[in-house]
């Protein structure tokens, strides 16, 4: 599994950790995006499957509302080869 942080700067999604870095306009083009460097980045075999965990940054929801939000949008997305 490959965590990732997702947020949303008002105009993209953003996905990213140490090793992937992505941003797209929609969540079916991050997606695909993320795909694209994982495949390039050697982390997907032929055959394998790898699950990734995006799990949104709290951080820039308002403090008063986070008590409202515990998992606000946590997302996994299986990529095949």
């Amino acid at each position: 599994m490959i965590e990732l942080i997702i947020s949303h700067n008002g105009k993209n999604w953003t996905a990213k950790n140490d090793l992937l870095s992505a941003e797209a306009p929609t969540l079916e083009k991050l997606d695909m995006e993320l795909e694209r460097q994982v495949k390039q980045k050697g982390c997907l075999e032929k055959g394998e499957n790898v699950d990734l965990f995006m799990s949104f940054d709290n951080s820039i929801i308002p403090q008063w509302m986070r008590q409202y939000s515990q998992h606000y949008f946590n997302r996994i997305i299986r990529l095949k080869k």
